[in-house]
């Protein structure tokens, strides 16, 4: 089965978030590690200044923002959060973090606090204290997003005067501003690139410090028309490229497919390195600026075999056919390197593939991580539209017995990604846990 989900800015139809749980307790203890039991992390994490946010649920169905400290784990502050006008498909948002110094930096992220038009404010904080540093009222939003040195922010997207504005994250001022509505896929110090959320979607890069436009790139150039924004989306960065995911649609009233695959942009020019149209990104997998994998679908509508994708070239390096994937009542499952394709089967015996040479082999030594729920309920969020969903996380299966592994270490890499040598994952109650395995920064199945 695939889980027919990109990881959704924006969504407006049809569109299943993920829940799951982790089941994973403290890695290797030669590496630190921590555990925080306090909160129910629903959103993904940001970490910036030593300090992890996050969004976490209360029992009465209330948000807040949470600030750890990375070292060890422990709360350092808790203040009551909302959505207002972000869309379900999108999953619940997280705080954005920014660093302002050294071991200095703020987090942002939307307060319940009403002011006549204005439906919630938009509060930064210093990530360390919680003091709270600048405030700005908000109509609409998708949420804040960190972009370089600043704070990237949809407002007013309810409204047709919906724009992008980017802050100073020390004093709230305006820096400059964009007409439109449009998510950040990528910052460096100097520059942001932009999918601008429109009929016709755009890649742009921006001149952090002036705004100024650098390029653009149609995304119909790579995949072709008729793109339908509704299905979802996932970008991933590796070296000078951006990698781009754009799920298909299904429109109820026409019953016509959108245009869907994955492209890649050279992040300094525009240009188009390399596109796979008609291919969908399979779950879990890794970014697919890391570790892209991918299912072809023909005109019919009917699936291909399994392929794992160069995100440098976009080439076939491991595949299996149509022929060699099993009937049906499994879930995907890969192991720490993603050099295995397991088919999971829950409680019975599953299939495993070597992805190099497209062998079958034995699945009595095979463990692999799957999603822990393939039923998600969506979160009782009070005063909020229904349909919104946890991020995802997964256990670990013995794919011999399709039972999971109670006692399993962290998450793999692909899927936590790293930051920093810290990995960050949430567990089947919410909690978050940390290791600083020394692992390469890179990108996750989130981004």
């Amino acid at each position: 089965m695939l889980r027919p989900l990109a990881t959704p800015a924006l969504a407006v139809a049809g569109i299943l978030a993920l829940a799951g749980c982790s089941g994973s307790d403290a890695a290797t203890a030669k590496f630190p590690t921590w555990q925080n039991t306090e909160v129910n992390a629903v959103s993904r994490m940001t970490t910036a200044g030593g300090v992890v946010a996050t969004t976490s649920m209360k029992p009465d169905g209330t948000l807040e923002t949470v600030a750890l400290s990375l070292a060890d784990g422990k709360k350092l502050w808790a203040y009551p959060a909302t959505m207002a006008g972000r869309l379900p498909g999108m999953g619940v948002s997280a705080p954005a973090i920014v660093e302002t110094g050294k071991d200095q930096a703020v987090v942002v992220a939307v307060d319940p606090t009403k002011k006549g038009r204005w439906n919630a404010t938009l509060i930064a904080r210093d990530a360390r204290s919680g003091q709270q540093k600048w405030t700005r009222p908000v109509h609409s939003t998708f949420g804040p997003q960190r972009c370089g040195p600043y704070v990237c922010l949809s407002e007013h997207t309810a409204l047709s005067s919906a724009r992008v504005v980017v802050l100073d994250p020390g004093t709230g001022k305006t820096m400059w501003k964009l007409p439109g509505i449009a998510e950040v896929e990528w910052s460096d110090p100097t520059r942001v690139l932009m999918l601008r959320l429109a009929s016709n979607p755009m890649v742009e890069s921006y001149e952090l410090k002036s705004g100024k436009l650098q390029w653009q790139q149609p995304v119909s150039q790579a995949l072709g028309p008729g793109l339908d924004l509704s299905g979802g989306w996932a970008f991933g960065a590796t070296g000078d490229n951006l990698i781009g995911y754009i799920a298909p649609y299904t429109n109820p009233q026409t019953k016509q497919v959108s245009t869907f695959g994955l492209f890649s942009i050279k992040i300094s020019d525009g240009t188009i390195n390399w596109m796979r149209p008609s291919v969908v990104r399979v779950y879990p997998s890794g970014s697919p600026g890391l570790a892209p994998v991918v299912r072809p679908v023909d005109q019919q509508g009917s699936y291909g075999g399994f392929a794992r994708l160069d995100s440098e070239s976009g080439r076939v390096v491991g595949q299996i056919t149509a022929a060699q994937v099993p009937g049906s009542g499994w879930w995907l499952a890969f192991p720490e390197q993603m050099d295995k394709l397991g088919f999971l089967k829950h409680n019975t015996k599953g299939t495993a593939f070597d992805l190099g040479s497209g062998q079958a082999v034995s699945v009595d030594d095979q463990h692999g991580w799957s999603f822990c729920v393939t039923d998600p309920k969506p979160l009782p969020l009070r005063a909020q539209a229904p349909g919104f969903y946890s991020i995802a996380a997964l256990c670990q299966y013995d794919l011999a017995t399709g039972k999971r592994i109670d006692d399993a270490s962290a998450p793999p890499a692909w899927f936590t990604g790293s930051q920093n040598g810290w990995r960050l994952w949430r567990d089947d109650k919410g909690a978050v846990h940390a290791v600083n395995d020394r692992t390469s920064t890179e990108p996750g199945m989130y981004g």
